[in-house]
């Protein structure tokens, strides 16, 4: 379903400067250092991961902040490009990893979920069919007419996850997001999403919440620093990954 084959990811964390006019004037007189600094700000994010996931598998991406792992989910989804090695992906995505970033804080609610729908690949006769089960999920009837810049980050995510969800993907590409919204909505989100695990759906999923990664994943990927540390039975890595970080035992 999804293959990645030693794949890694560069950034060249000072690449906007080069385009300023103060830093042509910069590198005219001191092109050497400035080479020099370019070598230092080649960021790796991911370096030489290599892994498998097949049909209908829950895999959990663990790892502290920087490890590499919404880069990853980037990557797998078609958003970046590797630098090195080759991405097969078999099956339709539904990448949930910046809820919201295809929202203009201009418009209603009601023209954010076509505007947003349209750019998941929704057709405009999809979404009229759809429109009131996404404003049923997301508890947001009373603010459809509502500029989407008056809208709480938590009611922004439950909007988003509900044209998010609309569907039934082949493959769902998960960052942090059943952390949306209030208690009442994660319940739901998380129910969603265990809809779609039962249906067969293939999902990579991004969490800091280890009771979540061990309730719903079958295997994980423990990343450091771009690195794959660990791949294995979820119970195991999830213990040895939190004794790494906490120095202690995780309990049951």
């Amino acid at each position: 379903m999804i293959k990645l084959e030693h794949v890694s990811m560069k950034f060249n964390l000072g690449i906007e400067k080069e385009f300023s006019i103060k830093q042509a004037f910069i590198n005219f007189f001191s092109p050497k250092k400035r080479k020099k600094k370019n070598k230092k700000d080649v960021f790796l994010a991911l370096s030489d991961v290599s892994f498998e996931v097949k049909r209908g598998e829950v895999i959990g991406l663990i790892g502290s902040n920087g490890a590499g792992k919404s880069t990853l989910l980037k990557v797998v989804s078609g958003v970046l490009k590797p630098t090195k090695g080759k991405v097969t992906v078999n099956g339709v995505i539904s990448p949930m990893i910046e809820l919201g970033a295809g929202f203009d804080a201009e418009l209603t609610a009601r023209e954010n979920i076509y505007l947003n729908g349209s750019i998941l690949g929704y057709s405009k006769e999809f979404l009229d069919e759809k429109f009131d089960e996404i404003v049923e999920f997301s508890e947001l009837k009373d603010f459809l007419d509502a500029p989407v810049r008056n809208f709480s980050s938590g009611m922004v995510a439950k909007l988003a996850f509900s044209i998010a969800t609309v569907v039934n993907p082949e493959i769902l590409i998960v960052d942090e997001i059943l952390s949306v919204g209030d208690i009442k909505f994660q319940e739901k989100s998380k129910n969603k999403m265990m809809e779609m695990i039962k249906g067969g759906t293939t999902v990579l999923y991004v969490s800091h919440d280890l009771s979540s990664i061990m309730e719903l994943c079958n295997r994980v990927v423990w990343l450091e620093h771009g690195k794959v540390v660990k791949i294995g039975e979820t119970d195991k890595i999830c213990k040895e990954y939190y004794k790494k970080q906490m120095g202690k035992d995780l309990k049951d």
